[in-house]
């Protein structure tokens, strides 16, 4: 890599924190192929000197990248781009998938099986695979509606997988309805913030839970980082919940920013609170009324969270080992992969099959 770095660019006046341009930055570089799989990046101390600013920037971009399977850091050697070069945006390896197919390929020709033979049997293999995933059944618990309506609507898990949302408030209640939905899903899923109280809620009824990680989408932040201080802030969202949550991202991604919110319905009442706000922030399922209550010329921007790529393979990888090995060796593989270093992976208790644990 050029010691120059004449690739990246960060402007102290942008009003975007320095490590989300920085973090944005790489990211783009690494998407387009001009930094490719492998490519070894300055230190810490090498691109902080190289573009003037702090080694406590650099490491926060950083370490956001290596979560984000982007970069790698290896002992003793330095950091090197792991991804996504060849990937999809669902983290696939397509030059890795192909390599394998072909030795496989290889291995079945040497065997003496025809072409049309192994494509016979990969066929039969994938579409084993396919029944394997329908007639699932995923909960996904939330304490606000927003990110609830994201995973049923927006989440593509396959064909034949329900996906039934839950609130947390929902489970407090303790109806019998609600508990026999959670005993007889064949996965419940939460974000690690509210992991522990899942758990505890579950005591009795499950132990099989299976934590994710929510990020913000960068394009958003960068979006909310570059409002004038004196403009006007609004948020529109379904619960209280979301807006603490929001507020909560802004201040980890070192934004300051004031705003007010409302989870009103009331088309009068949300028309009255829109008035005069130069910048609206929505949750996704607000956008809509809010584009058409708004004042000519204010700003919408919308704000979404999304689980990263880790955690959707992950859950993918969980559901099919569900259908083919029973929950007890879904999660002992899940929390060999936790104990690997992965940012993403999480389990919250382990089922026993018998009195010894096995």
């Amino acid at each position: 890599m050029d010691p120059t770095v004449p690739e990246i660019r960060v402007r102290r006046k942008s009003g975007i924190p320095l490590y989300v341009q920085l973090t944005h930055q790489i990211e783009q570089l690494v998407y387009s192929g001009r930094w490719p799989r492998g490519e070894k990046l300055p230190t810490e101390r090498e691109l902080a000197s190289l573009l003037g600013i702090s080694r406590n920037t650099v490491s926060m971009a950083y370490r956001e990248l290596e979560a984000k399977g982007i970069l790698s850091s290896r002992q003793g050697r330095g950091t090197f781009v792991s991804g996504p070069q060849g990937e999809s945006a669902g983290g696939l390896d397509r030059e890795r998938l192909i390599s394998t197919l072909e030795m496989c390929l290889d291995e079945a020709i040497l065997s003496g099986l025809s072409i049309e033979e192994f494509m016979a049997i990969t066929e039969m293999v994938a579409e084993r695979k396919k029944e394997a995933l329908c007639h699932l059944q995923v909960v996904f618990v939330e304490c606000n509606r927003e990110q609830l309506d994201y995973f049923s609507k927006e989440l593509e898990l396959g064909a034949g997988i329900r996906i039934v949302p839950m609130l947390l408030e929902d489970i407090n209640r303790r109806e019998p309805r609600t508990l026999q939905i959670l005993s007889e899903a064949d996965l419940v899923v939460t974000t690690f913030f509210h992991l522990d109280e899942v758990k505890d809620m579950l005591t009795g009824i499950r132990s099989d839970i299976l934590g994710i990680a929510l990020d913000p989408l960068l394009e958003t932040m960068v979006k909310i980082a570059r409002i004038d201080p004196g403009k006007k802030v609004g948020l529109v969202c379904i619960s209280r919940a979301f807006a603490d949550r929001v507020k909560k991202s802004l201040t980890q991604s070192g934004i300051e920013l004031e705003f007010s919110f409302t989870t009103t319905r009331e088309k009068e009442n949300l028309r009255s609170f829109l008035k005069g706000l130069d910048v609206v922030i929505t949750s996704p399922g607000r956008r809509k009324e809010v584009e058409e209550l708004k004042d000519p010329g204010a700003e919408v921007i919308e704000f979404t969270y999304r689980p990263d790529a880790g955690s959707i393979n992950l859950l993918k990888s969980a559901l099919l080992e569900r259908r083919s090995k029973g929950p007890g060796e879904v999660y002992r593989r899940l929390a060999s992969k936790s104990q690997s270093g992965g940012r993403w992976v999480s389990v919250a208790g382990l089922p026993k099959r018998n009195g010894n644990g096995d």
